[in-house]
């Protein structure tokens, strides 16, 4: 008899979830902590509808109005983030498995301290790679660089013995494809550390309306090269549960962890139709 998959939403604090689990239980974690930026973060979804008499022209000059779905927002802003980090840090070293990896994504403005934390928990061994998710899209600065990428940092519990499935790397094109032979041009090349991916966007359908919601695509690519089908995956600062949808899509258990109630109902919106149901605190021990 199969035994029927693990699709969580725990509504938790994650630290005291954390606390409660078995040591070496779970194969993957990927979080996406709040970056720190001392505001208030709030997304609207927007959907577009065909109305010549609309505030928008699309293509092939047709008009748009556009309707407001759905929004959230969530504080963004810390007295001492690492310190707020750090416990739940610790947690996620001792429940990953030996062979498991966690994946901590984080920007520019507190990249470089997680760092030097996360070297103290884990090891500057078991640091493997910071991945560069670079974008385009947004505001540019007319003062400095427009900063226009994330930093996801991979780090094995165990730099001789972890997951990663070469052969399930997406292919991208060559950017320069006459450099090379026809056959390789049409195969396309393997990624670097430097992942060029669009954000969410903004009317499309994947957009949950959740504030820093991340790519599907982005996840995807973690979740079919770190892990393995019926493996578990953690995602204890949730959000709009993208890391739940790859898992589903892939063949993998998930428990999504989010102590904002804005965030499990879009959770809950999102990822009903793959099995996933919610759970309190209380009983998710």
């Amino acid at each position: 008899m199969d035994t029927p998959p693990i699709r969580q939403i725990i509504a938790a604090d994650n630290l005291h979830w954390l606390q409660a689990q078995s040591p070496e239980s779970v194969d993957l974690i990927y979080i996406d902590p709040p970056f720190n930026t001392g505001t208030r973060q709030q997304r609207s979804r927007m959907k577009n509808v065909r109305d010549e008499t609309g505030d928008r022209t699309g293509f092939g000059g047709h008009r748009y109005r556009t309707e407001k779905l759905a929004s959230g927002s969530y504080a963004d802003s810390f007295d001492d983030f690492l310190g707020f980090l750090e416990p739940r840090l610790l947690e996620a070293h001792r429940i990953l498995c030996n062979n498991g990896s966690l994946f901590f994504h984080i920007d520019y403005r507190e990249v470089h301290y997680c760092k030097v934390l996360l070297d103290k928990i884990f090891g500057r061994s078991s640091f493997m790679n910071e991945i560069i998710w670079a974008y385009d899209y947004g505001a540019r600065s007319q003062k400095r660089w427009s900063p226009k990428h994330d930093s996801i940092l991979w780090y094995a519990k165990d730099p001789a013995n972890y997951t990663f499935h070469f052969d399930e790397m997406d292919r991208i094109p060559y950017m320069a494809p006459g450099l090379v032979s026809k056959e390789k041009a049409a195969r396309g090349k393997t990624p670097t550390d430097v992942w060029w991916h669009t954000i969410v966007s903004p009317g499309g359908k994947e957009k949950t309306g959740y504030p820093t919601q991340k790519p599907l695509g982005v996840l995807e690519r973690i979740v079919k090269v770190h892990s393995s089908p019926g493996d578990l995956l953690v995602d204890f600062f949730a959000g709009s549960g993208t890391l739940g949808e790859a898992a589903a899509r892939h063949d993998r258990n998930a428990i999504l962890v989010d102590s904002n109630p804005e965030a499990v109902e879009t959770m809950l919106a999102r990822l009903k139709t793959h099995g996933f149901s919610t759970l309190s605190e209380r009983t998710s021990g």
